[in-house]
């Protein structure tokens, strides 16, 4: 196969700092000054270790430096790096890759959902696309589950191409990140795209609010707020489910953000991840947390403020979870999904957790590593 590679290596930066994406004039400079570090590269490079261990010599033809071809470095895959007129640390960056990379059989990209349009928009009709998932909230669904996952896929497109099959009408969504930074949701539809097709290794397009369970939602939400221990560090992150809790403690919730409610109070409002690990250094944590629609990711779509180092210390049994009936019955696969970018701490947080969907009502759902 012919395959290509390009990276966004921006995508993902403003998800720790609270900017929920890097979309927008001036928001990658303001991440870099939040203290923000590079995601998509990292994660581009875990995706290429898995591939070359399984399908070593792997031919890819990537774009140039940190567009592509760096992240391979020390990987035992054979690269063929692209020039490109100029690099403009833009979408233009994007776009002239996939044309200096021409006709291919696949194209790997690393980014969210800004980035699949733009390599949807360059790339020949018809041409199948694979998203190693590197950006904030990644609503489409042409993302592999978890980076691992997208080395793992590829390694079998390689080896055993007639074990993979395709899907040709896979939604790209997007939404405006201007809108969402004022708490303002709006979703788009902006194209359908060819993807291997592979249910567990594919994650679901984001689907929207189930028709009913709100009322279920809010009475676990209050029976969370009501059991809250005093001197514990409550995260609260971010959808309508979670915030059902920060509501029923009295404060108006962010919704889009990532709350922390402490003896009572709510101590920071739409945090990043810097400002939640000072909060929670003396103290214990739980962290709440809803469940994406249909795709059913717990950590790492849209809530990496909620960091690695607080992870660890809530631990599985310090996540609290909450979801209605009729979301979890929705879900793509019986599943819920992490994908911290720490593949230890992922395995740790795996088995079987208490889901809350209403008052003194639970269900048991299996975590599994994306």
């Amino acid at each position: 196969m012919r395959i290509g590679l390009v990276v966004n290596p921006v995508a993902g930066l403003g998800g720790s700092v609270g900017l929920k994406g890097t979309d927008g004039p001036g928001i990658v400079a303001e991440a870099r000054a939040r203290g923000a570090e590079d995601w998509a590269g990292p994660r581009t490079h875990t995706a290429l270790a898995r591939l070359a261990d399984r399908a070593p010599g792997t031919r890819l033809i990537a774009g140039p430096g940190p567009l592509g071809a760096d992240w391979a470095e020390g990987l035992d895959l054979e690269i063929e790096p692209v020039t490109i007129p100029e690099v403009t640390g833009t979408a233009r960056d994007t776009k002239a890759v996939i044309r200096a990379i021409g006709p291919c059989d696949l194209m790997v990209f690393a980014g969210g959902d800004g980035t699949a349009r733009d390599v949807a928009a360059a790339l020949a009709e018809g041409t199948p696309m694979l998203g190693i998932p590197s950006g904030v909230k990644m609503h489409s669904g042409v993302f592999a589950v978890s980076p691992g996952a997208a080395g793992a896929l590829l390694a079998d497109l390689v080896t055993d191409p007639a074990r993979v099959t395709w899907h040709g009408e896979v939604e790209i969504m997007d939404i405006d990140e201007v809108a969402l930074r004022s708490g303002i949701l709006a979703p788009r539809l902006y194209g359908l795209a060819t993807t291997p097709a592979a249910r567990s290794l594919m994650q679901a397009a984001k689907g929207g609010p189930p028709g009913d369970g709100e009322g279920a939602v809010r009475a676990a939400a209050t029976a969370i707020a009501a059991a809250m221990e005093p001197d514990v560090l409550y995260v609260v992150g971010p959808g309508t489910s979670a915030g059902a809790v920060t509501r029923a403690a009295g404060f108006q919730p962010t919704v889009l953000g990532v709350d922390a409610l402490l003896d009572g109070k709510r101590v920071a409002r739409d945090a990043t991840g810097a400002e939640l690990s000072a909060l929670a250094r003396d103290r214990p944590v739980r962290i709440v947390l809803g469940v994406t629609g249909q795709q059913g990711f717990l950590l790492g779509r849209g809530n990496q403020q909620i960091g690695t180092d607080l992870i660890r210390k809530a631990g599985r049994d310090g996540l609290i979870v909450l979801a209605s009936p009729e979301k979890l019955a929705t879900l793509a696969a019986p599943r819920l999904l992490v994908d911290t970018g720490d593949a230890t701490l992922d395995d740790a947080l795996s088995g079987f957790h208490r889901v809350m969907t209403s008052s003194g009502r639970a269900t048991m759902m299996r975590i599994g590593v994306a």
